[in-house]
């Protein structure tokens, strides 16, 4: 060995020696032993101590850990022991105590459960289904470890529709929100919350997109969507069963420090009478298939059950697909949750919180909130406690243009961008932040321009859209390069009405808007949508200009090729759908309204010349974002395409 290869070796050895080792991942699984000869399935969760699944000799049984077979509860004895009834279709599942933790697999998925179907699911699916699972067995034993760090305080990456439809859509998934996830240090005393449409009905792609996952460090907890589940499935019994098989139960709980995590799957498919009962027309006996948004009956047991067993001190976080109430679907009786009503009184006396996916949009509910709708949709008043819609990272679909990253910056129906909100626990306390893919994280609002000229481009450009396919003109009436700059202004439009726009991605009622004019007045902003039961308030005037510029005039629509490849040209979302190639145009999301955007009206006398207006937005814990933005007055506007009136050829 040469002197230098030797010398790179001490120095490697050296740096292995002083530099903290990674964490292990505890991979493990619940010990599945012998076959039941009664009704009861029996076991024990016990401190793994040597980490390898099988309770060994000295191992003691953990007290008060909670047991479900999907329906009833039990607790474990001072033993660590448990006895609990066999269900014909179950979930045998533990709830992951305060202070322990679960073993995962190679992927990071809480391995907590073990599940039971004898016979299966009985005919053939697409995704396979389940299979036959036997007799139940005699007993299952559930291994948990100490957590390395006994604190209070931790982290929660919360992802919302991922919804990957193809391959590609699991890589640019990889490239934004999990490389974000990746660089933010977390670890297994943390977690990643998954609320649904996790893949875009194409259950081949959950392995693949899951190991990508793993790269983050934490534990993957998932929530079924109605992207999720077999849609060959006859019975709603069945329609999660491939789901249960590639990744484990639809619905569970477990605990971290202070908080409860409660996971339902409120997306009932086929929907049937239950549904059609309630008024849902849609679920009706000779209607097409599809779903609707409810809790089932035998969750709500399950839920009553495990909350009778929470200490009032903890915070219950209500995780679900399809959220209990929405302002972007206000007024929908199937993109809403039927039985709220019934799920607020079960946690009454509790502090909580409910995060949902869904609607493709950041939607932050402060206590007190209502919207035209609620109560005939849902059953419920104004809100008791915080309801979060999470936002996608998926964007709008995976549409709109591609940014300097590669990857399509698919602005989201309500104009927020791609990406994850991050919840920080202390305790039972949180603070709620929504981080941009690959955007820097210091930034949490776009800041715009809404003039005359930029509505009538928007109102052309919608009354085309909204015209017969068949019938309309291929090509629209106006592009993105016939926009008159907004950041240059009149004193025409001024006196017509020009607002200065933020669209705070995860802003709440509790969110206060400030603006300063450099070296003039300050302005007064104020929220778009008050939250106080209206409706929502759509068009130009309410519009996110800085969004609506990014979703109107789609240039990606127009990419074609000579490969021979028809996936290659123009756009391919959904199940394969292909748009163009074909002139540039509107992407399928528009933020037509809003109820995180705030103005604030330009003074009509405002000086000719530039100007700098920075606007700044804090949120209720204190979390500040600042932006400015550079606006022209100008007696006329000068013409784009011109030159100065001294260039010569």
């Amino acid at each position: 060995m040469s002197r230098f290869a030797l010398s790179v070796c001490v120095v490697a050895l050296w740096a292995s020696l002083n530099t903290p080792a990674l964490a292990q991942s505890y991979i493990a699984a619940p010990e599945v032993l012998g076959r039941a000869d009664g009704d009861t399935i029996t076991g024990v969760v016990f401190e793994d101590i040597d980490r390898n699944g099988q309770r060994d000799l000295g191992e003691p049984g953990v007290e008060g850990v909670r047991i479900s077979n999907g329906r009833d509860w039990v607790s474990t004895n001072a033993a660590g022991q448990y006895e609990i009834a066999i269900r014909p279709d179950m979930n045998l599942a533990m709830v992951q105590p305060s202070g322990w933790q679960a073993p995962v697999d190679h992927r990071n998925v809480p391995q907590y459960f073990y599940i039971h179907k004898p016979g299966g699911t009985g005919y053939e699916m697409r995704y396979g289904g389940l299979p036959d699972t036997g007799p139940a067995p005699a007993v299952v034993n559930f291994p948990i470890i100490r957590r390395s760090e006994q604190t209070d305080a931790f982290t929660c990456a919360v992802v919302g529709d991922s919804q990957t439809y193809s391959n590609q859509e699991v890589s640019w998934f990889r490239d934004g929100v999990i490389q974000d996830l990746a660089e933010m240090d977390l670890s297994d005393q943390d977690c990643v919350l998954y609320v649904g449409d996790v893949v875009g009905d194409d259950l081949g792609l959950l392995d693949r997109l899951l190991e990508v996952g793993s790269v983050v460090g934490a534990p993957q907890w998932l929530v079924h969507g109605n992207h999720d589940f077999d849609f060959d499935a006859q019975s709603d019994a069945d329609s999660a069963d491939s789901w249960r098989r590639i990744y484990g139960p639809n619905y569970f709980a477990f605990e971290i420090g202070d908080v409860l995590f409660v996971a339902l799957d409120n997306v009932v498919y086929p929907c049937g009478p239950d549904d059609y009962a309630l008024g849902h027309d849609f679920c009706a006996p000779d209607a097409r298939p599809t779903y609707n948004g409810r809790v089932t009956d035998d969750q709500l047991v399950w839920l009553e059950g495990l909350i009778e067993r929470t200490p009032e001190d903890m915070l219950i976080v209500l995780s679900h697909h399809i959220p209990f109430v929405s302002f972007v679907d206000s007024t929908s009786n199937k993109h809403q949750t039927d039985n709220l009503d019934r799920i607020h009184d079960l946690v009454s006396g509790h502090q909580a919180l409910s995060l949902s996916g869904h609607t493709h949009t950041t939607e932050n509910h402060a206590p007190g909130q209502i919207f035209d709708g609620w109560r005939e949709n849902t059953g419920t008043g104004p809100l008791p406690f915080r309801h979060i819609i999470a936002g996608a990272a998926s964007g709008a679909w995976y549409a709109g243009d591609f940014n300097v990253d590669g990857n399509p910056m698919s602005l989201q129906r309500m104009g927020a961008p791609t990406g994850v909100m991050m919840l920080a626990f202390d305790g039972a306390e949180y603070a709620e932040r929504y981080v941009g893919a690959r955007i820097d994280e210091t930034r949490g609002q776009w800041v715009g321009v809404s003039t005359p000229p930029l509505r009538a481009w928007y109102d052309e450009i919608m009354a085309w859209r909204a015209e017969d396919r068949d019938e309309a003109d291929p090509v629209p009436p106006l592009s993105i390069n016939d926009l008159p700059d907004p950041n240059i202004v009149t004193p025409e439009e001024l006196s017509d009405g020009v607002w200065i726009t933020a669209n705070v991605w995860m802003g709440s009622a509790e969110t206060e808007v400030v603006g300063q004019i450099a070296d003039g007045p300050a302005l007064s902003f104020e929220r778009t949508q008050e939250g106080a039961g209206e409706a929502a308030r759509i068009g130009s005037e309410w519009a996110d200009p800085f969004a609506v510029q990014r979703q109107l005039s789609v240039a990606r629509y127009a990419l074609q090729s000579r490969s021979g490849d028809a996936l290659a040209q123009g756009v391919s979302q959904w199940q394969g759908r292909q748009t163009g190639p074909a002139a540039p145009r509107p992407q399928n999301a528009v933020a037509d309204r809003n109820m995180h955007l705030w103005r604030a009206q330009l003074p009509a006398d405002l000086s000719q010349g530039v100007h700098a207006i920075t606007v700044t937005s804090t949120d209720r814990n204190g979390l500040q974002y600042d932006d400015m933005i550079i606006l022209e007055v100008r007696e006329a506007r000068p013409q784009p395409t011109f030159r100065s009136e001294l260039w010569r050829d």
